[in-house]
This record gives structure tokens, C-alpha cells and sequence, in this order.
């Protein structure tokens, strides 16, 4: 596994585990550091994780507000944890985050929930996320 994507799952289980605990923790880092201990003894990302976890709180409101446009049919409580989280760090690194190309931020985000979401999670994440792609698209904002 690449060294980025095994990043992004592990930002992914710990954005996780702090929604299922109803968002109140606020040492994230401590969960990030137990998650590594525990699914990759001895890997550095080189804050990497760290950093996607930071830009999706920063920008969870934005965020949060992104997939209740896109996903109408959802609720964004009704969504399940696993592909709520993996559209937020999806929607932070193809919105917010300039070093993250576009399309690798949509197709990272689709192989995370083909692995870990449910059946349809795939779809759903390349819909939610082809749909702002086409947005910021017109707006020119487009990375690569």
C-alpha cells in the first residue's frame, strides 16, 4: 500500500472513531498515534495523516455543508460514519488542500470506500465527489 493512501485510511479509522464517539475528542493526535501503533508499527508518514485530520476540522463546517448540497437525498446524519468521513477528507483534499491533485483526491477517496465503506459506498463518494469536481470545475479551480 502507498505510502499516502495507507495515510489516508489511517486519517480515515481515526476521523472514524472520533464521529462514532460523537466528535468530543479532542486529542486526535493521541487516536492517529494508537491507530499507527496498532495497523502500522514503525510507519512515518511524515505528518501526512496528521494533516489531513487538521484540514478536515478546520474545515468541517464547509465541508459538512459541501455534502448536505450534493448528497440531497442524505441527510448528512443518515450517512453512514465510515463514508461521511471519507467524504470529508475526499471534499478537504480536493477543496482545501493545493498540493493534492483533483482527480487523485476523488480516486483515493473512491478505492478508501470500495475497501472499507458498504456496497454502494463507492458510487456514492465518485457521485458526491464528481458532482463538486464539475463545480469547481466551472469555477476554473481545478488542480493537477
Amino acid at each position: 500500500m502507498a505510502n499516502r493512501h495507507l495515510s489516508r485510511t489511517l486519517a480515515m479509522q481515526t476521523l472514524y472513531q472520533w464521529d462514532f464517539n460523537g466528535a468530543q475528542e479532542k486529542e486526535l493526535a493521541v487516536i492517529l498515534e494508537r491507530n499507527k501503533a496498532d495497523f502500522a508499527p514503525g510507519f512515518n508518514d511524515e505528518g501526512f495523516a496528521q494533516r489531513l485530520i487538521n484540514g478536515v476540522l478546520e474545515h468541517k463546517k464547509e465541508i459538512d455543508d459541501l455534502i448536505s448540497k450534493y448528497a440531497t437525498e442524505w441527510p448528512i446524519e443518515q450517512i453512514t460514519i465510515i463514508d461521511r468521513n471519507i467524504l470529508r477528507i475526499g471534499i478537504y483534499e480536493l477543496k482545501f488542500d493545493p498540493e493534492i491533485p483533483s482527480k487523485v483526491a476523488i480516486n483515493e477517496a473512491i478505492e478508501v470506500a470500495k475497501t472499507y465503506g458498504g456496497e454502494s459506498s463507492g458510487k456514492f463518494v465518485n457521485g458526491v465527489l464528481g458532482a463538486i469536481y464539475k463545480e469547481i470545475e466551472k469555477k476554473g479551480e481545478i488542480k493537477e
